[in-house]
């Protein structure tokens, strides 16, 4: 059995009063050996640090955790610039950088940022067009003049480093199918997760679209963000009647994150607070030493056995 390495990591909504807090956890989970940390982006929210001002001074405070935007504000960070910023961000971290990628969703609020607003579709077009187009501006090669319908450039020469792998929180029929031809990794809308509805009838969508165009759908990886209590015992029940996974104890946990794996194909988790904002000290230490480091055991356990043909003794 092969499975895609696992990723496992912490999301945080952190406003200006929480940078030391956010300093000292993100240091917390780099020692503890997470793989991530995410940072919601919404530039207009005055309170909010900025996502990838953020992520610059973060990176340079650790050794080996990446970081993401969970996701990128995309109307407010156009694609050129943003390919400037995510592959420099690369090159100082070591290749430490994820580009979360989304089409936008408040656009009250965008737009009266002064960034044109622009119809459902014409945020998924440009969703599309921005991760080609920083793709293209990554990676050396010639100079790059790209002609769509939001995005225009001429002879603009590329950054010598390559572009992060590109995660992107799509929900729509139509932005899950270009996830499937462009991005790297899924990252189900509203906080989803295996054994929701909304991921059995959106992954397919996604590795259909990743078929067409000749990409092997398996190499695009689902990472789910979501929530849950780890409780010091076994609860009765770790779903809710509506059936979102509400936690349990460690090994509730572990038995249900490594079916998810190796049974729902998922390849990464990112734990948010259920009340928003930081997540607590307590909950963050037992998810990196108790949990993750279970799971990893238990999938490269069931990956490593061999598969018996029928009829085998």
């Amino acid at each position: 059995m092969s499975v895609q390495k696992v990723v496992f990591g912490f999301g945080a909504h952190s406003t200006i009063d929480d940078g030391p807090e956010l300093l000292r956890t993100v240091q917390q989970a780099d020692r503890d050996g997470l793989d991530h940390f995410s940072l919601s982006d919404h530039p207009y929210i005055g309170e909010r640090l900025d996502a990838y001002a953020s992520l610059g001074f973060l990176l340079g405070r650790t050794e080996h955790i990446s970081g993401f935007a969970n996701v990128t504000n995309l109307p407010t960070r156009p694609a050129p610039m943003l390919a400037r910023t995510v592959t420099t961000l690369s090159a100082l971290s070591g290749g430490r950088i994820v580009l979360g990628m989304g089409a936008g969703g408040l656009w009250n609020r965008i737009a009266a940022m002064g960034v044109p607003r622009l119809s459902p579709g014409e945020a998924v077009d440009a969703f599309e067009e921005a991760i080609v187009l920083v793709k293209s501006l990554s990676g050396g090669g010639p100079p790059v003049t790209y002609s769509g319908r939001h995005y225009q450039v001429d002879e603009i020469e590329p950054s010598p480093v390559a572009a992060p792998p590109v995660w992107a929180g799509s929900v729509g029929p139509k932005s899950l199918a270009a996830t499937g031809r462009v991005a790297d990794g899924w990252i189900p809308g509203h906080a989803a997760d295996w054994l929701s509805e909304r991921y059995r009838t959106s992954r397919p969508v996604i590795d259909e679209a990743a078929a067409a165009v000749g990409r092997d759908p398996r190499e695009i990886r689902t990472v789910f963000n979501f929530t849950g209590r780890i409780t010091d015992r076994p609860l009765p029940a770790t779903r809710a009647a509506d059936g979102r996974w509400i936690g349990g104890s460690v090994d509730q946990w572990v038995e249900e994150l490594t079916g998810a794996v190796l049974e729902h194909g998922a390849s990464g988790f990112t734990l948010f607070s259920a009340e928003g904002g930081m997540q607590d000290a307590v909950s963050l230490r037992r998810w990196a030493g108790e949990i993750v480091p279970a799971v990893r055991e238990a999938v490269a356990r069931e990956s490593s056995r061999p598969i018996r043909r029928r009829g085998a003794a």
